[in-house]
């Protein structure tokens, strides 16, 4: 996660990204948000030797495999808040690149549809057998055996109850840092905020002139 979308916390942030993924990243597929569609975006790409897509305008179901971890990896978890400081930036990147990481990807099994049939007015569809994205991996052909074995290892060292118990102790911390930006208000995770676009100045404390 990162407070605006400036050059140089987005490059950094993507680099933090590809180097924790066990495979090389050949092409990124963003929705139509300026956020992720911008300059800076681009240049990193073609620097990088990356194909750069974006789904159709208007097609909201383009990233659809995406758009559901919005939902399971971030709404379910950290709720509709607004998190706008510093503080609660560090929390959710903890999270983020060390429990919930973790969890989701080693114990989490997820189905992916297969077949979707409309007959008469109802939808009908066919899913594959539920597998966490670590069992996936293992079962490519496109990754090497190398990259397998510390994947292996990695699971074979994970506890997924002390997984789950990190997970609820920087929630609970996320939580209470919200409610201390707010002077003791009580967070409420589930109820949807109104959109609003962050940006980093924001973040910054302004300076206060004393009149004569």
């Amino acid at each position: 996660a990162v407070l605006g979308s400036g050059k140089e916390r987005t490059c950094d942030a993507l680099d933090r990204a590809r180097k924790r993924m066990p495979f090389e990243w050949i092409h990124l597929h963003p929705d139509n948000d300026s956020s992720f569609v911008n300059w800076h975006l681009l240049e990193y790409c073609e620097t990088e030797g990356i194909e750069l897509s974006r789904s159709r305008p208007y097609k909201k179901n383009d990233n659809s495999f995406v758009e559901q971890k919005n939902s399971t990896h971030v709404r379910r978890v950290i709720g509709h808040l607004r998190y706008d400081t510093e503080k609660e930036l560090a929390i959710i990147n903890s999270l983020y690149r060390n429990e919930l990481r973790l969890y989701k990807n080693f114990f989490q099994p997820v189905m992916k549809l297969k077949e979707k049939i409309r007959d008469k007015g109802k939808v009908h569809r066919k899913y594959d057998a539920p597998l966490t994205p670590y069992q996936r991996t293992m079962e490519s052909k496109l990754i090497s055996e190398e990259t397998k074995d510390k994947l292996t290892k990695i699971y074979l060292s994970l506890n997924p109850a002390e997984l789950k118990r990190g997970i609820d102790k920087k929630v609970h911390l996320l939580f209470k840092a919200y409610e201390e930006k707010n002077k003791g208000r009580e967070a409420s995770p589930s109820k949807k905020q109104t959109p609003r676009r962050v940006r980093f100045y924001m973040t910054q404390q302004q300076p206060i002139g004393l009149g004569r």
